[in-house]
């Protein structure tokens, strides 16, 4: 019988879902928009150390993210415990990344970069989330 709720596939469903919203993001310029909102955050609030980015330097930390991530799984595969903590870190985060997605979509009446790809991300969080809830 197949279990459905194996945690090692679950992480890598979320890390490609990853990788997915990385290409959504660049395709559809993410940092035209991501860059002036970090700017006007930090003239209202001076003492938030938030990054700017280079397309490029952005890029590479997220593709050097995603493999890291993929290089994970077997240790996931292997339902080693010191990644129930990080599986639960990753799924909240990528949660909160997904619904900010969608949200500043609907609050600025825009499509957002990455709104595309933010439910495959909401739905792999939170299948990970299940998958290690059901096994640990």
């Amino acid at each position: 019988m197949v279990n459905v709720f194996n945690f090692g596939w679950a992480w890598v469903a979320l890390s490609l879902s990853l990788a997915i919203h990385v290409t959504d993001e660049a395709l559809n310029d993410f940092l035209s928009v991501y860059n002036p909102t970090v700017q006007a955050i930090r003239r209202r609030f001076p003492f938030l150390l938030l990054p700017t980015f280079t397309f490029r330097v952005w890029l590479t930390g997220l593709i050097m993210a995603v493999v890291l991530l993929l290089a994970l799984s077997p240790f996931a595969f292997r339902e080693a415990r010191w990644m129930v903590t990080l599986a639960y870190v990753y799924g909240i985060i990528m949660i909160g990344n997904g619904l900010q997605h969608i949200v500043g979509s609907i609050y600025l009446r825009r499509l957002m970069p990455g709104v595309y790809s933010a439910p495959l991300l909401l739905i792999s969080s939170i299948y990970l989330l299940i998958c290690i809830s059901v096994r640990f």
